[in-house]
């Protein structure tokens, strides 16, 4: 046997490729990961805001197009982890309604072609195995659980549970946010409410400098790699295509660029875990003789149906400082499905991590801003900020896809679904008055959300979707390639649809499941 063939190679060390390395590990089977990025230096300007978000210094150097034509630089992260670790660690089930198919004003959100009863018990494991802290019964959309959370909820500091109290009285169900964190521990073994790293309060789109955030190279990657020296992690290792044998029916070689150098790895199974965009485009560049439109794409769907949500996160101006250090442990599901006075879906409100002076100013002008507080030192400004984070659910477009000339890389996408958002964002609006702020919410455009239209890749699903019908799909239901008989994909490609909750979970439990389909097969 070739020193360069493994059981199984992985292409992605984020959440999907990490959740089913570290489950596959204790088979003793050869595993190989390949890492297109090294390990994202800890120093303290992972808690700086300008060097992340003003700078963009963790954001991909990848030049992409839109389909106007105009260049971008798409906000993807190329480290160990993957993009979790910049994600804020919400960690949400699908709702089970998601499963099924949801008219929407803007048109439908497709059933999934497995139900929730599948993958209920991966999201129990998940949960455990990257430190979910959240409280069963407390929202009022969440699906029905076979086991509580592992670990009790982070507690709300004043100023949130405050905000927590006036939404409770004005009928609404705040609950706590389901966080993948890892909390210091008292002497009894209890959790302490803070760990070192929300006591910085550096948590979304920041990479966390103490490793307290629960993210794929944290949970999976590192404690694999100590335990298991059948695993093998190769870093800096852009994989530029995969190669089919004769039939076109198996991947025989997986091409690699590593230190400037080409190399070729073969393994019996070949998962693919790179982020819905680079997997989709991977494919796209593997075509050959046997796949001339890329392979896995008879049926012309890889790439398309791109989803990320429409995202917007929102300051609002308190009348009063905000003193909270860590304000991302709230969210409300009261208008997930319908409101009042709407019939459809509007989506998920939930805290965001808190503003930062360097953030505001690398914004401005901000015209409400300017009106609200005209004299107001930037820094100021955050001292009296709250933040959210709204999302509704985007559809599934054809249309809507990444594609490759051989050149360039094409990410087309026409915004839909928009008056959902806009709904969504004046039910926040309208809550502003009791929660002691000036009545206008203002955008934050420096963050990954719906007001950067193109390069926002927060959230990225689709465009690699399951279902039994090779005609309309890429992959069966064990998300391995139709066409292929050993080519699997275990990141948010597969959705069918993306809900309005954060993603990451239900890629975990999926990556678990299909990591048990991989092991049987291994022990056949």
């Amino acid at each position: 046997m070739p020193e360069n063939h493994y059981d199984i190679i992985v292409i992605g060390s984020g959440p999907g490729g990490g959740a089913l390395a570290q489950s596959l590990a204790p088979t003793g089977k050869r595993i190989l990961m390949l890492e297109r990025g090294g390990y994202l230096p800890r120093s303290r300007d992972n808690w700086d805001a300008k060097t992340v978000f003003v700078d963009g210094a963790y954001q991909a150097p990848d030049t992409w197009y839109g389909k106007d034509g105009s260049s971008f630089h798409p906000g993807l992260h190329y480290y160990v982890g993957g993009n979790s670790k910049v994600y804020g660690s919400a960690l949400f089930r699908l709702r089970e309604r998601d499963f099924g198919e949801l008219r929407h004003k803007g048109g439908i959100s497709p059933a999934w072609p497995l139900g929730y009863n599948v993958f209920e018990p991966y999201y129990t494991k998940a949960e455990a195995l990257f430190h979910v802290h959240g409280l069963r019964g407390e929202d009022p959309t969440e699906p029905w659980s076979s086991a509580p959370y592992a670990y009790p909820p982070v507690q709300h500091e004043p100023r949130i549970q405050e905000l927590s109290d006036i939404l409770s009285k004005a009928g609404l169900h705040p609950f706590h946010l389901p966080l993948g964190i890892k909390l210091d521990q008292n002497p009894d073994g209890s959790p302490t409410t803070y760990s070192p790293c929300i006591r910085c309060d550096a948590f979304d789109g920041f990479p966390c400098a103490v490793n307290a955030k629960a993210d794929a190279q944290v949970i999976c990657i590192d404690p694999t790699r100590a335990a298991h020296l059948n695993f093998t992690l190769l870093t800096g290792a852009y994989v530029t295509r995969l190669e089919t044998d004769a039939s076109g029916r198996s991947v025989s070689r997986v091409h690699v660029i590593r230190d400037n150098q080409f190399e070729q790895y073969s393994a019996d199974i070949v998962v693919v875990a790179a982020g819905a965009l680079s997997s989709a485009l991977l494919l796209l560049r593997s075509a050959s003789d046997a796949h001339p439109n890329g392979l896995a794409n008879g049926s012309d769907q890889v790439g398309r149906n791109y989803m990320r949500h429409n995202m917007s996160v929102v300051m609002a101006l308190l009348k009063e400082p905000n003193h909270t250090v860590f304000q991302k442990t709230l969210a409300l599901s009261d208008y997930y499905f319908d409101a009042p006075d709407w019939d459809y879906p509007l989506g998920l409100i939930q805290m965001c991590a808190t503003s930062h002076g360097a953030q505001i100013r690398g914004e401005a002008p901000l015209q409400p801003l300017m009106q609200l507080a005209p004299r107001m030192p930037f820094e100021k400004v955050a001292e009296y900020s709250m933040d959210f984070w709204l999302q509704s659910e985007d559809l599934p477009r054809p249309e809507n896809r990444i594609s490759y000339d051989g050149d360039r890389v094409v990410l087309s996408i026409t915004e839909g679904n928009e008056e959902a958002a806009s709904r969504l964002r004046q039910k926040l609006e309208a809550m502003l008055v009791p929660m002691r702020a000036w009545p206008k919410l203002i955008d934050r455009r420096l963050y990954l959300g719906k007001d950067i239209p193109i390069n926002g890749t927060a959230h990225q699903a689709g465009t690699l979707r399951f279902g039994t019908d090779p005609a309309i799909s890429v992959l069966d239901l064990n998300c391995k390639a139709h066409q292929l008989d050993n080519l699997y994909v275990t990141d948010a490609s597969f959705f069918p649809s993306v809900g309005a909750v954060n993603p990451t979970l239900t890629i975990i439990a999926n990556a678990l499941r299909v990591a048990d389909v991989i092991r049987d097969r291994l022990a056949a």
